[in-house]
């Protein structure tokens, strides 16, 4: 049984489906009917419930607005449950690494999830995360600084970039010196 969670975005409404304590999948709503579907061609049919008020799908739900509203770190801890192969799972670890209002390119990732010369198939494999935002394939991109490509467009991800640098600059320590 999967429970079905909704939040409010600027960037555009979000769906999770929460499975017991663990995040499964998480996209944008107007990328949820073709989800749903890959998902069930997969999974087969899902029993869903809408009753997020309780729960660990109340804490994602918390955790999304409280994301939305500037605490960008939010969902870095979110217990994902996540199923994919050796390699897309080494990505999607390295992923977890890349802190609020940071980006690394395309190469950088390959090398941190031990295939740097398997550019592309990380490529592939950040494409197909199925908890996007939780394991933040928004934070990649080219080698020359570029945007590329993204799930949920380009605009978004420029969106969610620029919501998590702001975020995070104000986050940060400030040190004084004397």
């Amino acid at each position: 049984m999967f429970t079905k969670v909704e939040a409010r975005s600027p960037a555009g409404d979000i769906v999770a489906l929460v499975r017991g304590s663990s995040l499964a999948f998480l996209v944008f709503a107007d990328h949820w009917p073709a989800e749903r579907a890959r998902i069930e061609r997969r999974l087969g049919a899902l029993p869903i419930s809408d009753d997020a008020g309780r729960g660990f799908a109340r804490e994602v739900r918390d955790r999304l607005v409280a994301y939305v509203a500037g605490d960008v770190a939010a969902l870095d801890e979110l217990p994902v449950d996540v199923a994919g192969t050796d390699f897309q799972m080494r990505v999607w670890k390295a992923l977890r690494t890349i802190p609020p209002g940071e980006t690394i390119s395309y190469q950088e990732l390959a090398r941190r999830a031990g295939a740097p010369r398997a550019v592309r198939a990380v490529g592939n494999a950040n494409g197909k995360n199925p908890v996007s935002l939780a394991i933040p394939c928004h934070r990649v991109i080219h080698a020359d600084g570029s945007i590329g490509g993204y799930g949920g467009g380009v605009p978004r991800k420029a969106w969610l970039l620029e919501h998590e640098k702001k975020h995070a600059a104000a986050r940060a320590p400030r040190v004084a010196y004397a």
